[in-house]
């Protein structure tokens, strides 16, 4: 799988966001060893991007500071 470039160009709201939000999923996918990421070759950015573009994978910004 390759990053979706395609999906981001046409992503119209918080880029800082959505940015942020695969970051984390990229993490937890490396930290659990998802089977998945074995099945993208590794390559766990492109899968956390996927997860969140096609909706597969939700977040939510905490409003929180701490």
């Amino acid at each position: 799988m390759i990053f979706p470039l395609e999906q981001l160009i046409e992503y119209k709201d918080n880029m800082y966001e959505i940015t942020s939000a695969a970051s984390r999923r990229a993490y937890q996918l490396a930290m659990l060893r998802d089977p998945e990421v074995d099945e993208n070759n590794g390559k766990v950015v492109s899968l956390a991007a996927q997860q969140l573009f096609t909706k597969e994978i939700r977040f939510r910004l905490d409003d929180t500071v701490s």
